[in-house]
């Protein structure tokens, strides 16, 4: 049997319950992490938890909106109970809006920034005070080529990824002296079910 990558080493992922985030969770699962995964939905959750345990690996599903200081407490909380100190951190949620600039509402504006960033905020605020004190962990932040392009009639989702960038090249200055390592991915467009049916 090839050695597994990350045997050992706790993961959390945000917006796991489908899409991109369920396929990082399960992949960490295969190489040995133990996942803590986190969504606003419980059937979703349960869905990948359960796939991922019938496979022999250790998880744990924590419903939660990250876009709450409370609910994140909550998801690291769970984390260092059921399986020990965080390694590393995803930070993939998101939600989408394709509507014109001038028709977006200050609470949808609000709501796709909770989301896209003030959550990879609170998520990063967490995990850095175990990882600073251990010396060590790693950072993902989900962003998107409209984050560095930005993208017609998507205007709030463009510029909360743009937002994810910065916060990532700022954290990874910040942290990386304690041996934190903080890095960002842009994907295109992905057919997922936060797209729709791309065909």
């Amino acid at each position: 049997m090839e050695q597994q990558m990350l045997k050992d080493k706790v993961a959390v992922i945000t917006g796991a319950s489908y899409g991109m985030g369920r396929t990082m969770a399960e992949l960490f699962a295969d190489e040995g992490a133990a996942v803590v995964i986190t969504a606003r939905h419980q059937e979703k959750l349960d869905e990948v938890v359960n796939t991922i345990r019938a496979k022999g690996s250790r998880a744990v599903g924590v419903v939660a909106d990250v876009c709450s200081t409370e609910d994140t407490k909550k998801v690291f909380d769970t984390a260092l109970k059921e399986f020990g100190d965080v390694d590393i951190l995803i930070n993939n949620a998101a939600v989408s809006l394709i509507k014109l600039f001038q028709d977006i509402t200050d609470d949808e504006w609000r709501h796709v920034f909770g989301a896209g960033i003030d959550s990879a905020f609170y998520c990063s605020r967490r995990a850095a005070k175990g990882m600073i004190r251990r010396q060590g962990g790693v950072i993902l932040n989900v962003s998107s080529m409209w984050g560095q392009t930005g993208g017609s009639c998507e205007v709030a989702y463009s510029a909360a990824k743009a937002a994810v960038i910065g916060l990532t090249k700022a954290l990874a200055k910040e942290v990386g002296p304690s041996g934190i390592t903080v890095n960002c991915v842009s994907p295109g467009v992905i057919d997922t079910e936060m797209n729709g049916n791309l065909g």
